[in-house]
């Protein structure tokens, strides 16, 4: 049986420490979505993964969650970035982000604009340009997701065109290896790792 991508990431990340820890005094490993990071104080917020499939993410567990990086640098992966931005479904067309204020996740329908197919990270068109591209004037949102390799852009209610710039932003994925919750013993930016490069 293959074993995803992201189960096959996970045991690469915790290997090291279950086996230093020793059988018997496991701890717990969580992933969630980044909507916030306090590099002063080493603190990570992120919205926590509810789902049980490894290949179709979840984030809506609220609340956020707050969890302090790594004591020791060598355990912590590259600064994850941050964002709102939950899920971007392009075949429902609709969005889900974690509203900061009103402390929820949102649910938002949008109107496709243009909508562009099998756009890699190198492509011009998407090539050193800083999305999401917000234009409140002409009330569009253009949104690049490396994932899906999709470029979007696209209007919606003007309720939505006063959230922040960065509520269409999608933050890393993080996983963390903790015994004490609140406090990681290893963090790996997931979305900034990959386990094929040898």
């Amino acid at each position: 049986m293959a074993i995803s991508k992201r189960v096959l990431t996970m045991l690469l990340a915790i290997a090291p420490v279950l086996f230093t820890f020793g059988c018997g005094n496991y701890g717990k490993v969580d992933q969630g979505r980044v909507i916030a990071f306090d590099k002063h104080n080493g603190l990570v917020t992120v919205i926590r993964d509810s789902s049980a499939s490894t290949d179709k993410p979840k984030y809506d567990a609220l609340p956020p969650v707050t969890v302090k990086i790594p004591v020791n640098p060598d355990e912590m992966g590259p600064a994850p970035a941050v964002g709102k931005r939950l899920l971007f479904d392009t075949d429902k067309r609709k969005i889900v982000v974690f509203d900061a204020v009103a402390g929820s996740i949102k649910t938002i329908t949008y109107t496709p604009l243009v909508e562009v197919s099998n756009v890699g990270k190198d492509d011009s068109r998407v090539k050193g340009v800083h999305f999401p591209i917000v234009d409140r004037q002409n009330k569009a949102i253009t949104i690049y997701s490396s994932r899906d390799r999709r470029l979007v852009k696209f209007t919606l209610a003007d309720e939505y065109l006063s959230l922040p710039d960065d509520t269409w932003q999608a933050g890393d994925d993080i996983r963390y290896y903790y015994k004490q919750p609140g406090q990681a013993l290893r963090m790996m930016n997931v979305t900034r790792t990959d386990v094929m490069k040898g």
